[in-house]
């Protein structure tokens, strides 16, 4: 095969692959948004529930005994999910910048065409270039994990709460408690984004 053959291949072979890497980030994010919404409507449906029993008091700590710990298994396990979709897209996206990059080397010439997945800062760099923000730590804040991260803390420190209340504790210790545990709770998950993220940089 000649150079010139070898090249076409090659262009054949890039293009079939940025679809791919792009059909994949979409399947990513559409994940992301079902698995964010189903718990996010799992926590309303149970803030409802809570609202028909909290009437009878007999019924409210079993409720709250059942629908807590479900609450939290569930948003811990779509946690996981969406920070594995969270580093699934970005690498999906740093193979397309490494497509684009080539693009702008071989075919671009005096044009601007792919131009900022070749910033010379990195992979880091040119993913955050491809979507328009800067490389800084507290961007991890603004992802769909984080998110159900935040509501996985409080209802942590949901539960610590009423559980010092439950063992005779009174309210201000409850409360002195239930905020530091959701604290550590949201510092310890946005931690695990961070760790995750350091694939992007592998």
């Amino acid at each position: 095969m000649d150079d010139d053959a070898r090249e076409q291949a090659l262009i054949t072979a890039l293009t079939t692959e940025h679809f791919v890497l792009q059909t994949s980030r979409s399947a990513t994010i559409t994940e992301s948004v079902g698995r964010a919404t189903v718990f996010l409507s799992l926590l309303s449906a149970s803030l409802i529930g809570l609202g028909f029993v909290s009437s009878s008091g007999h019924l409210t700590k079993p409720y709250l005994g059942a629908v807590l710990p479900t609450l939290v298994i569930t948003g811990l396990l779509t946690f996981g999910r969406l920070v594995q979709n969270m580093v699934e897209n970005s690498l999906d996206l740093k193979r397309i910048q490494h497509i684009r990059a080539y693009y702008h080397r071989r075919l671009a010439g005096e044009h601007t065409f792919f131009a900022d997945a070749v910033t010379g800062g990195g992979d880091v760099q040119a993913i955050s270039a491809a979507v328009a923000s800067k490389p800084v730590r507290w961007q991890l804040l603004l992802t769909t994990a984080a998110m159900v991260g935040a509501v996985n803390a409080l209802l942590i420190g949901l539960c610590a709460a009423l559980l010092t209340g439950v063992l005779g504790g009174s309210a201000g210790l409850a409360i002195g408690l239930g905020v530091p545990v959701a604290l550590v709770a949201f510092a310890a998950q946005v931690a695990y984004i961070k760790r995750a993220s350091l694939w992007l940089t592998g």
